[in-house]
C-alpha cells in the first residue's frame, strides 16, 4: 500500500523544521527588559549617531522591552580621561551617577596618538583600559561591558600618512581588546573590520562618494555610524528578522508568520489581508546618496533588517501591493514568489519607525544639553536655580522618551495586492 501525503503538509512541516532551526541557531538579545545602556568614549561616540542608531533599533525591534540609554560620549577622551575630567571623574560623573547594567566603551582613536606604533603608548592605552574595566566592576557588580574595537582611520579612499597608516595601529590595539575580552569576559564587537572592508567595497563602486563616509578619516557619517551601529547589534545577537510571511495563495493559507499576526486573508481578484506586527523595520534614509552607498557596501539589510513577504500562487503577471491605502510598489508574480523586502519600501511601518528615530535623537540632544550645557559648566558655581533646571530636563527627556515608546508601539495594517492590467 502506498502512502500519499498532502503536498500541503510537507510545506507545513518543512517550514517547522526550518523555524526550529532558526529559533536553535538564534542567540537571545544581549540586552533584557530594565536594562540601563551607557555608551562611553570619545569623540565619535559624542556624535550621538552610532549609539542613536542602536537605540532606536532596539525600540523598533523590541517596542515592549523597557531599556534606558545614556549617550557619555566626549571628544578627545583617551583612557586616562580628557577634556571632561580624568577618567576616575569622568566614571563617577557620566557612567555610575545612572547605575547602567550595561555598558558600551569605544576608545583608542585618540590614545594611539596619530603616528605609528609605540611601545610605550600601547602600554599606557592597555594599563588604562584595563583600570577602567576593574574600576566598573568594583563600583557595578554584575555590570555587562562591551569592548568596542576602535573604529576605523581612513587609510582606503584616502593613501596613509605614513608607512602602514594609522588604522594598522588601531587594529593592534584592537586585537589587544579582543585578548582583554577573553581573559575578563567581555562582549567584543569589532567596528573596525567590517566598515574597513565596506569602505574597500565602497570605493570600488564610487571612489569620490566613498570619502564622504569617513570624511576627516576619523568621524564617520551617518552611513558609517549606521555601519558601527550594525556591527554593534550583531555583538549583541539582534535578530535580522522584523517580520515574515508567507502566503500561498493556491492553497488560500498563510504558511508563514514570524513576530506577525495575520488575519482576514481573503481571497479573490484583489488579495486582502490584515497584519498586526510586533515590530518596526530599522529606519535608513536611502535617499541619502552617502548613506546608500554604505549600506549597498555592507551586510546591513541582509543581517538586520528583513521584513519579507512571499505571496506564491499567482497567476503570471505583475501586481500593486499597497498598505493602509498607501502604494509600496509594483512586483511580477516572481518577484513575489521569491520574497519581496518590505523593509526598503516606501510603506506605513517605515514611516513610523523614522518618527521613533526623531524622538530618539529629540531626548539624547536634550540629555546632551543637561549635562554639557548645565551640569558640567555649572558645577563649581554652585548655584541654587541648577537642580530644579536639571530636574525639569530629565522630566522633559523623560516625556520625550514616552512618546517615543508609544511611536513605537505596533498597529495593525491593512494589505491588499492587485493585478495590474
Amino acid at each position: 500500500m502506498r502512502l500519499r501525503v498532502n503536498p500541503r503538509f510537507i510545506r507545513y512541516a518543512a517550514t517547522l523544521v526550518l523555524l526550529a532551526g532558526c529559533a536553535a541557531a538564534q542567540t537571545p538579545f544581549y540586552l533584557k527588559a530594565g536594562d540601563t545602556v551607557v555608551f562611553y568614549g570619545d569623540s565619535i561616540t559624542d556624535q550621538r549617531l552610532y549609539t542613536t542608531f542602536a537605540e532606536t533599533f532596539v525600540v523598533t525591534r523590541f517596542p515592549a522591552m523597557p531599556v534606558r540609554f545614556v549617550h557619555s560620549g566626549w571628544g578627545g577622551d583617551r583612557v586616562s580621561g580628557g577634556a571632561g575630567g580624568p577618567i576616575d571623574v569622568r566614571l563617577k560623573r557620566d557612567v555610575y551617577a545612572y547605575h547602567p547594567s550595561v555598558i558600551t566603551i569605544m576608545l583608542g582613536m585618540n590614545d594611539g596618538r596619530y603616528r605609528p606604533f609605540e611601545e610605550g603608548i600601547f602600554r599606557e592605552y592597555a594599563t588604562g583600559y584595563e583600570h577602567i574595566i576593574h574600576s566598573l566592576r568594583s563600583e557595578l557588580p554584575g555590570i555587562r561591558i562591551t569592548a568596542i574595537r576602535p573604529s576605523p582611520y581612513d587609510d582606503v579612499t584616502q593613501a596613509p600618512g605614513f608607512e602602514g597608516g594609522y588604522n594598522a595601529v588601531l587594529v593592534r590595539f584592537g586585537d589587544y581588546l579582543k585578548e582583554l575580552a577573553g581573559k575578563e569576559n567581555l562582549t567584543l564587537a569589532d567596528l573596525n573590520a567590517p566598515i574597513v572592508a565596506a569602505l574597500q567595497r565602497a570605493k570600488a563602486a564610487d571612489a569620490q562618494l566613498a570619502k564622504r563616509i569617513l570624511p576627516d578619516r576619523v568621524h564617520p557619517g551617518p552611513g558609517g555610524h549606521l555601519l558601527m551601529a550594525g556591527e554593534l547589534l550583531k555583538a549583541w545577537g539582534a535578530p535580522a528578522i522584523v517580520t515574515a510571511v508567507d502566503i500561498d495563495t493556491e492553497h488560500r493559507i498563510v504558511e508563514r508568520a514570524v513576530n506577525t499576526e495575520v488575519s482576514n486573508l481573503t481571497p479573490g481578484i484583489i488579495w486582502k489581508w490584515t497584519q498586526f506586527d510586533r515590530a518596526l523595520p530599522m529606519p535608513v534614509d536611502m535617499k541619502d546618496k552617502v548613506m546608500a552607498l554604505a549600506v549597498g557596501s555592507s551586510d546591513f539589510v541582509q543581517k538586520l533588517n528583513q521584513e519579507t513577504l512571499r505571496v506564491s500562487g499567482l497567476a503570471a503577471g505583475r501586481y500593486a501591493l499597497t498598505i493602509d491605502q498607501e502604494p509600496a510598489g509594483t512586483f511580477t508574480n516572481d518577484q513575489l514568489a521569491n520574497g519581496i523586502n518590505l523593509a526598503v519600501l516606501p510603506t506605513p511601518m517605515l514611516r513610523q519607525a523614522f518618527q521613533v528615530h526623531r524622538l530618539t535623537l529629540q531626548h539624547n540632544n536634550i540629555h546632551d544639553a543637561r549635562w554639557r550645557r548645565v551640569d558640567v559648566p555649572l558645577e563649581e558655581l554652585a548655584l541654587t536655580s541648577v537642580s530644579p533646571a536639571l530636574a525639569s530636563l530629565d522630566l522633559l527627556e523623560a516625556e520625550l522618551v514616552g512618546r517615543q515608546r508609544a511611536a513605537a508601539t505596533p498597529r495593525p495594517h491593512y494589505y491588499e495586492l492587485a493585478p495590474v492590467n
